[in-house]
């Protein structure tokens, strides 16, 4: 599988670390932590943000990291960039099966994404050409995108989040979430198809 390996800098930290320099690990924290703390925002619901922090989320990401630091380095399964943003989005999945575990009530009303990332993947997708006409309201478009997005998958969901919103080649997408760089291919072909109809409202592709 060709996949990106980490930066010299990620790269040399990791050297360091494994020769037993315990302050590498912050470093690596450091440098890291920025985008951790933009893919939980991607990702983090308006409900589930009244309740916890995204800096929170990063913080507990990363304590699963420490405790897993070990068998990393002795295995290195994927560049450690990859890893960190694996770790991070099982535990944001974690806390919002906890919350929502916790509020039963609001399992079908809970929004699966912000506002800002729904309305993101409508601009990607809605034709350049679309006129005025063509294209629903704000607000309405904006649940459109929800009501698509909740029913897909988590898998599915984060695909289309890592290849729409953030560029993310297929063979990362592969190893973040365990499936085959053709798996991730095929569920976001699919994907897209549903997304596409229920922007429009008639069945059309963009």
């Amino acid at each position: 599988m060709n996949v990106t390996p980490d930066s010299e800098e990620t790269q040399s930290l990791l050297s360091r670390l494994a020769a037993g320099d315990q302050q590498a690990i912050e470093r690596l924290f450091t440098v890291h932590r920025a985008a951790l703390r933009r893919l939980v925002e991607l990702r983090m619901e308006a409900r589930l943000r009244t309740r916890v922090d995204p800096s929170d989320v990063v913080q507990e990401a990363q304590l699963d990291v420490l405790n897993r630091l070990d068998d990393y380095l002795a295995r290195r399964p994927m560049p450690f960039r990859l890893w960190l943003r694996k770790t991070t989005y099982e535990r944001l999945l974690k806390i919002r099966r906890r919350h929502v575990e916790a509020d039963r009530r609001s399992t079908r009303r809970e929004a699966c994404l912000p506002d800002r990332s729904s309305m993101q993947l409508a601009r990607r997708l809605v034709a350049q050409e679309s006129t005025p006409s063509q294209v629903v309201a704000r607000k309405e478009l904006v649940e459109r995108v929800q009501a698509a997005i909740a029913g897909l998958s988590e898998t599915d969901r984060e695909i289309l989040l890592m290849r729409i919103l953030e560029s993310v080649p297929y063979e990362d997408v592969a190893l973040i979430l365990d499936i085959t760089p053709a798996a991730a291919r095929q569920r976001y072909g699919r994907a897209l198809v549903r997304l596409n109809r229920a922007l429009h409202g008639n069945g059309q592709d963009v």
